[in-house]
């Protein structure tokens, strides 16, 4: 199993990087079919239902989406140079993406995988697909009509959830909002992604670590003082407060909304990260505020090498700014 990981991870990352590295339109296609295709036996790797019905979905979506770009392509190439065809390869890619309105597999896929998959689908997935959004010459109005639905629904979809993989799937599609107007205003979505994919890592790796998939989860856990702190720093980092790292990506996104004078689409955009806020601080709150009970046969991990790299990222903000505004 262990060789044929490797190879399917192999060719993911080779499908990715004929998509980013190519100039023409078929190329780039072929790089996003290589990339699906080498992720859906990862995802089958558990062999369990879930797993298999998490593959299901994700071909379905990704092939549908895959046809669309190919019939935009072949469209626009032929001389068919409507506005029509460039719009349907936009929302083809777009619905690669998981980005509203077209979201509605993305959760349901996150829900039925291991973190790992998780973390992969929430970051490497999204690098071949921005790339090909990043070379149309699309219009103004889908785009803006997505970045707004896409935090609209980021921020609302997680709030009845208990699921932690659905959370992070919501999660994934509001900062998904954030990053799509980077990709509108300025080249600048790469650092965002960065440092998000940085983030979502550690955060999904203490998921894993504590085989957490729930909320209630959380509070059973018999964490330490020093593993709580990690975890509220990692989740607040996450939403976007300032004193951590997550901040400087609202930064990066409102310094360059402000210039380009989208100030109401901006206030949308801030004031539903706030909402992202709240469920962000509903996983906290209960294990802050209570004493879990130390039973005899807990077992008892803890990470600590692993607990203050996770601090010392997420407080790094300070750093990434002189990298980042220089």
């Amino acid at each position: 199993m262990n060789k044929s990981k490797s190879l399917f991870m192999g060719t993911m990352i080779m499908g990715t990087m004929i998509t980013v590295s190519s100039n023409n339109w078929i190329s780039m296609w072929m790089g996003l079919e290589m990339n699906m295709m080498s992720f859906i036996p990862l995802i089958i790797k558990q062999n369990n239902k879930l797993s298999s019905e998490a593959a299901l979905i994700y071909f379905l979506t990704q092939s549908v989406s895959s046809m669309l770009l190919l019939f935009s392509i072949l469209a626009v190439g032929g001389g068919m140079e409507m506005q029509l065809f460039i719009n349907l390869g936009v929302i083809s890619v777009l619905v690669k993406l998981g980005a509203a309105p077209f979201h509605m597999w993305f959760p349901e896929v996150m829900s039925k995988m291991s973190w790992e998959n998780c973390t992969l689908l929430m970051t490497w997935q999204k690098i071949a697909p921005m790339m090909v959004i990043n070379n149309m010459q699309y219009s103004n109005n889908i785009m803006y009509i997505t970045v707004m639905l896409s935090t609209m629904v980021g921020a609302i979809g997680g709030l009845n959830q208990t699921s932690l993989r659905k959370l992070m799937g919501y999660s994934s599609i509001n900062h998904l909002g954030w990053m799509l107007i980077l990709n509108k205003t300025q080249n600048n979505w790469c650092n965002y992604l960065l440092i998000y994919s940085m983030m979502i890592t550690t955060m999904c790796y203490m998921f894993n670590y504590y085989k957490m998939f729930f909320i209630n989860q959380i509070n059973s856990c018999n964490f330490s003082m020093s593993e709580k702190i990690t975890y509220v720093i990692a989740l607040m980092s996450l939403g976007g407060l300032p004193p951590f790292l997550g901040f400087i990506l609202k930064w990066m996104v409102i310094q360059t909304m402000i210039q380009d004078k989208m100030i109401t689409l901006m206030t949308i955009m801030i004031m539903f990260s706030l909402i992202t806020l709240f469920y962000y601080l509903r996983m906290i709150t209960s294990m802050l505020l209570t004493f879990s009970s130390a039973n005899k046969w807990m077992t008892f991990k803890s990470n600590n090498n692993i607990n203050i790299m996770i601090t010392m990222l997420n407080m790094s903000l300070p750093l990434m700014t002189i990298i980042n505004f220089n």
